[in-house]
């Protein structure tokens, strides 16, 4: 079920002028052109907020807050709905008010590190269901009209707003470190302290779908002016889509490494010979070598450890006595 709303005054008056504007549209020839081609009007002003759709970042946070925020419906549903995210919408802080009922529940929360608030918005039916079903009533509760929220209901608000703030934090995460804590409580939207009427606002709209019920829809909404100095951020489409640090991965690929083989040799010594020499080797020939007290071991070619020869089982074998200056980066640097 699609969310539905009033229409704001700014677009009844679009609305109306458009009405306006086709009646006393001027014919094709009256048109001003320019090299043969049309010219329309056009406001850099008002192009200046168009951007909203651009914040790809924006839309994949809420998507993984839908799979996240499902957990936090858990203890009063004793299930876990579906969530599903509507495209965020940019509107006046008055026009959102005008088109949303007086009696709402409102949870403002303020975070450091976007140096600004949100708010949360939860209709006053989802609010009498949740705590219907928290207290044991089951999903479906009576329909009072009134308001003002009791104290049982203040308490679940208290919880579920919470739960949802900690389940935004995570879908933050893989963008940027934010938090999200609770700064105040309201219930009229006339007088909430949130935004000025005219400052833009972005309004991110969530559906829950409940089987066998009519689906509930709560809102967060954010001032445009925190996204504006991470708007880099939001309008990228690369981002991590993992919520978690993936141990077992990690466990996975350490092994794999591990058990990468790698040829080990021993250097016995180094003869030089010269190339009249080598020339005249036959089957059979003997070059002297000097052995020292040590031989040098190579990993790929490249020497790591001094060893001395030996024998173990009837078979040639070399101990390890050190490694090689050098050879060994120092933890956190790397070998070159």
């Amino acid at each position: 079920m699609a969310k539905q709303r009033k229409l704001s005054s700014t677009e009844v008056a679009a609305l109306v002028g458009g009405l306006i504007d086709d009646q006393t549209k001027p014919d094709k020839s009256e048109a001003e052109f320019v090299n043969g081609q049309p010219v329309r009007p056009f406001s850099f002003s008002a192009a200046q907020n168009s951007g909203i759709g651009e914040y790809h970042g924006l839309r994949i946070v809420h998507e993984r807050f839908c799979r996240v925020a499902r957990a936090a419906f858990l203890p009063m549903l004793r299930f876990q709905p579906r969530l599903s995210s509507f495209l965020p919408e940019l509107m006046s802080f008055e026009d959102y008010r005008n088109g949303q009922e007086n009696f709402l529940s409102l949870t403002i929360s303020a975070s450091d590190e976007l140096r600004g608030n949100q708010m949360i918005v939860i209709p006053p039916g989802f609010v009498a269901l949740l705590t219907n079903a928290y207290y044991g009533g089951g999903v479906a509760g009576p329909k009072l009209r009134r308001s003002e929220f009791t104290a049982t209901e203040h308490r679940v608000i208290e919880l579920i707003t919470d739960r949802l703030n900690s389940a935004l934090q995570l879908a933050w995460r893989d963008l940027m470190q934010v938090s999200f804590n609770a700064l105040s409580r309201d219930e009229n939207m006339q007088f909430v302290a949130f935004a000025e009427n005219e400052e833009k606002v972005v309004s991110c709209s969530f559906m829950v779908e409940i089987p066998g019920f009519e689906a509930q829809t709560f809102d967060i909404l954010y001032p445009l002016q925190i996204f504006r100095p991470i708007a880099s951020l939001l309008r990228s489409r690369m981002q991590s889509d993992q919520l978690t640090e993936d141990r077992s991965w990690r466990a996975k690929l350490e092994a794999a490494v591990l058990n990468i083989p790698l040829t080990v040799s021993a250097q016995l010594c180094q003869p030089q010979v010269s190339i009249a020499r080598l020339m005249r080797l036959e089957q059979g020939d003997v070059l002297p070598i000097l052995l020292g007290s040590s031989v040098e071991v190579l990993v790929e070619d490249v020497p790591m450890y001094l060893a001395q020869p030996g024998e173990q089982g009837g078979h040639a074998a070399i101990a390890i006595s050190r490694p090689m200056s050098g050879a060994m980066p120092k933890k956190g640097q790397p070998h070159e």
